[in-house]
């Protein structure tokens, strides 16, 4: 008989990210609550919150009172002192913004290739949401809530829709931070651990693998394959045997290190080859900026999604980051570092929308770009950065049913707080969910007596930004 703490210590090192993912449709809702506009979620998460008065949300004041002192409501001082109303140094953009597409967008020079592709976009300038650290801000943008263990958008996707692919999770996290939540950030809390999501790479490393999957070249092929296949069966049989004998481990538990084993198993023979990135064509990968260094990194991580959306992966969250203690975009006294973090994702995007494009996927493909928070139109402390702004910032949306070439929203006259067809983080995750074929209402898992949702009690689909 096969222990199960022997089990663990022997197959357990790459399982903690297996185990979380989807294996066919099993014990998932697997229905529509209405037609779907969108077949799968591309997640571009921009951690530490990207500044929208130096990206997408032109505001001209800031240029014609730059250096004033003018009296704000800072949301960060609010939360540490309870005090309103504070004087700042207002601080315009560093980068000039022009207008681009036939819709004829506002978008800063800090993204010159993503202004090509304004008139796939919603540009929602009117986003607030919860928590004013990157912590609770962040856990907020994935789960719904600040401090509770909740379930991840992705798992509450792939609980809602299953998988399309036997072979593959159907919920991959890229190169996700190990902090301001970490695996909270793709997991599935009290939802069954088979609809937690699968990390590839790390932020920290450039490489993009899935750990105990072997590299090409290494897969049981032919005379072997049978010899792998018994292998497989006989670990089968022992954990089915745990089952009956060890009546103190949870079904839930069991059951998934099944799952898991069996999903591992397949995805010997496929993941391998789809994490190769070698067999793209010359053209494809310079499109995706793998010939230069400083775009190669996001670019491997761009392609990759795109290659993850056509074997069928339900949500894929691409991630920019780091895992330091000031998350990448969080320049409170560096400004200028925004043109640095813009040169490394721009081309990758850009090129993705392309991508998408050309083979027909961005039509039932949503694309999400945007962080947790955005950043305040004035200077921090008066100094050379900006601080966290979670009442006004800007994400936007392409694809998968949403209108294109549209701005929705606005913030005030500053771009400091929305004032105009405010979108609330919970509403955001309602639309989406919406395009989907999901009613946010009606996707609910029962736990500890009640019934719980992404959007909590709140939430509203944003119909303004719909085809």
């Amino acid at each position: 008989m096969v222990h199960r703490r022997a089990f663990l210590q022997q197959f357990g090192c790459g399982f903690g990210s297996l185990a979380a993912a989807s294996l066919l449709h099993r014990n998932s809702l697997g229905e529509l609550h209405h037609a779907a506009r969108a077949k799968r979620v591309i997640f571009l998460f921009m951690q530490g919150g990207v500044s929208q008065v130096d990206s997408f949300d032109y505001k001209p004041l800031l240029a014609e009172r730059d250096g004033q002192m003018v009296q704000f409501d800072d949301s960060r001082e609010f939360a540490n002192t309870r005090k309103l109303g504070s004087n700042y140094r207002i601080m315009k953009s560093l980068w000039e913004f022009r207008q681009h597409g036939e819709s004829g967008r506002w978008v800063s020079d800090l993204f010159p290739q993503m202004a090509q592709h304004v008139d796939k976009m919603a540009v929602i300038r009117s986003m607030h949401t919860e928590g004013v650290a990157h912590g609770p801000a962040t856990l907020f943008l994935h789960t719904g809530a600040l401090n509770a263990i909740r379930p991840s958008m992705g798992a509450w996707t792939l609980y809602g829709l299953g998988s399309e692919n036997e072979n593959l999770p159907g919920f991959i996290s890229i190169a996700p931070s190990i902090g301001n939540g970490g695996a909270r950030n793709y997991g599935s809390a009290f939802l069954p651990a088979r609809f937690q999501g699968t990390s590839i790479g790390a932020a920290s490393r450039s490489e993009l693998e899935i750990a105990n999957v072997v590299p090409p070249g290494n897969v049981p092929r032919s005379d072997s394959q049978h010899a792998w296949q018994q292998q497989q069966e006989l670990l089968r049989i022992q954990l089915q045997r745990m089952k009956r004998e060890a009546r103190s481990i949870e079904t839930d538990e069991l059951e998934t290190l099944i799952a898991s084993y069996e999903l591992a198993a397949r995805m010997q023979s496929t993941a391998p080859d789809l994490c190769d990135l070698s067999s793209e064509s010359h053209a494809t990968q310079r499109m995706y900026g793998l010939e230069d260094p400083k775009t190669e990194r996001f670019g491997r991580r761009c392609l990759l999604a795109r290659r993850l959306c056509e074997a069928g992966v339900r949500y894929i969250q691409v991630n920019y980051g780091d895992d330091s203690a000031n998350p990448a975009w969080d320049q409170h006294s560096n400004m200028p570092k925004h043109a640095e973090h813009a040169l490394a994702v721009d081309q990758p995007i850009a090129a993705l929308l392309t991508d998408l494009e050309q083979r027909g996927l961005l039509e039932d493909t949503l694309v999400w770009w945007g962080g947790e928070f955005g950043r305040t139109p004035y200077a921090e402390k008066n100094g050379t950065g900006r601080d966290h702004n979670p009442t006004g910032f800007t994400v936007w949306l392409a694809g998968g049913g949403i209108r294109g070439g549209i701005t929705y929203g606005e913030t005030d006259e500053f771009g400091h707080h929305a004032i105009a067809d405010k979108v609330h983080m919970h509403d955001l995750h309602a639309t989406i969910l919406h395009q989907l074929g999901l009613d946010h209402e009606r996707l609910t898992y029962r736990h500890a007596g009640r019934d719980y949702r992404l959007t909590d009690v709140h939430g509203r689909v944003v119909q303004g930004l719909l085809v």
